[in-house]
């Protein structure tokens, strides 16, 4: 089965991690989340562009690890993923996860809110992060919720 188009951007206004991030990964991780065509652009942000964003479209005064902006679901999903190198960072070294496993996992989680799935309630939760937990040992990463 062939993954649905993508056309991806990938910026780095924090290139602490750019090694880790080839484009081809990053489009092999987001493909593998996409159940329709996508124009998605993944941009790598510092503590302070993070903060601002998570403040100026969350309310939270506080940089997050990833957030989504999803313009458009259909016929083309439409969307901004913005991921916080240092809050990547420190999540994945308190997981004792792999940094790119982290960014893998997440990259995934960002696609699948872009097409529309939430975690607001329990049972919402529990379907995107079986989901996101399948998705990912299909990548050949381990369950994120398993290291729980």
């Amino acid at each position: 089965m062939s993954s649905p188009p993508l056309q991806l951007s990938l910026q780095f206004a924090d290139a602490r991690h750019r090694a880790l991030l080839p484009r081809h990964r990053v489009a092999r991780w987001v493909r593998a989340a996409l159940s329709a065509p996508a124009q998605i652009t993944v941009r790598i942000v510092d503590a302070e562009e993070g903060r601002a964003l998570n403040r100026d479209y969350r309310g939270k005064d506080d940089a997050t690890n990833v957030l989504t902006f999803d313009y458009e679901h259909a016929p083309t999903v439409v969307a901004d993923l913005v991921l916080c190198a240092p809050v990547v960072e420190a999540e994945a070294r308190e997981q004792g996860i792999a940094v790119e496993a982290h960014y893998a996992h997440l990259l995934v989680h960002g696609t699948l809110h872009a097409q529309g799935h939430e975690h607001e309630d329990d049972g919402a939760a529990t379907v995107m992060q079986a989901q996101e937990s399948q998705i990912l040992l299909a990548l050949g990463w381990p369950d994120p919720y398993a290291l729980r």
